[in-house]
């Protein structure tokens, strides 16, 4: 059996930007996803502290030590920039394997959303 449990998370970085005219996804700073071993095109859920909205989408690289929180197309209208944010992915594994998977856990700084 398989079962699923959170492989990564970014806890707390603000929206940078909202961008309704893009065809989807969240640009996220390639530090961070590097950080949290986010790849590109993986579904992320975000989590809208400010409104508590949840979504979905797929993650695009966005320049490196930019601190860019950026939600495009559809999903920008349930992001407001300067909301705080909580980014997390999924991974199926093994029941055995999840009893000692650690995931990825970034805590970046929350007035910059850059690494500490």
């Amino acid at each position: 059996m398989q079962i699923q449990v959170v492989k990564s998370k970014i806890h707390r970085v603000k929206c940078t930007g909202a961008d309704l005219n893009y065809i989807g996804s969240i640009t996220i700073d390639e530090d961070l996803m590097d950080a949290a071993n986010i790849i590109q095109g993986e579904k992320v859920q975000i989590v809208n502290n400010n409104n508590g909205a949840r979504l979905e989408t797929y993650a695009i690289p966005g320049p490196r030590n930019s601190g860019e929180i950026t939600l495009n197309g559809a999903a920008a209208r349930l992001v407001s920039p300067g909301d705080v944010l909580i980014l997390i992915t999924y991974g199926f594994m093994a029941i055995e394997e999840a009893k000692t998977f650690k995931p990825a856990l970034v805590f970046p700084d929350e007035a910059t959303n850059l690494l500490k």
